[in-house]
């Protein structure tokens, strides 16, 4: 079954590329030109759809009626509504995701409005202060596929397994990809030939059951 992405910005791309080399059938929907020369650099052209996300018909060039999951996350909280209540109410998809940008807006996302999940990082925010993570560590920001797999941050430590090396040099347990890497105040995409230096804040994708392993690589 197909996932369906409308939103083409960094959150777009970065969850594209993690379903990608996980293997899933992704197509992502976007209309601005700056986001979509973007994807043009990043992921295959196949998978990239031009359009509005909340026009029907675009959803239908993107195979929506064969898609099992469709995640709106662009920037606009109504560009998202409206697409959550098209994708589940006019074609049943199974499941939909929606991005809140705007806190004040969380009450629209509802199962009403055809919204299944609903993802805020006002939320995250809160989670990550209500239950004391220690920043120090390995933090878990997200769980997925029924707590298979987690979206972890990790900052990398003095005289660390991957201090100094390409990310193509550093053995990763199967299933993690490493999606981002903030170094200061800039956002590194992560490639192959990315060298991992002491203090850098790593985002990766992984296994649950790895988190550890992960942990001890970068810290």
């Amino acid at each position: 079954m197909r996932t369906i992405i409308v939103g083409g910005g960094q959150v777009g791309s970065y969850v594209a590329r993690i379903l990608i080399d996980a293997g899933r059938d992704v197509r992502v929907v976007e209309y601005r030109e700056k986001p979509l020369a973007g994807l043009k650099n990043e992921l295959p052209p196949e998978v990239i759809v031009n359009g509005d996300g909340a026009d029907p018909k675009v959803l239908e060039q993107a195979g929506i009626n064969d898609a099992d999951v469709v995640a709106a996350v662009t920037g606009a909280d109504e560009i998202n509504l409206v697409t959550a209540t098209i994708a589940k109410f006019e074609f049943g998809v199974d499941k939909v995701i929606a991005r809140i940008n705007n806190p004040k807006n969380t009450w629209l996302f509802t199962e009403e409005m055809g919204v299944d999940v609903r993802v805020s990082q006002a939320y995250l925010i809160a989670n990550v202060i209500t239950d004391q993570i220690d920043f120090r560590n390995l933090t878990t920001l997200m769980r997925l596929n029924r707590g298979n797999n987690a979206i972890v941050q990790v900052t990398v430590g003095d005289g660390a397994q991957a201090d100094g090396k390409p990310l193509r040099e550093i053995k990763f347990p199967e299933g993690t990809v490493v999606i981002n890497v903030r170094r200061g105040e800039a956002n590194l995409v992560a490639g192959a030939d990315t060298v991992i230096t002491k203090g850098d804040s790593v985002l990766v994708y992984t296994r649950t059951v790895n988190e550890e392993e992960i942990n001890t690589i970068f810290r």
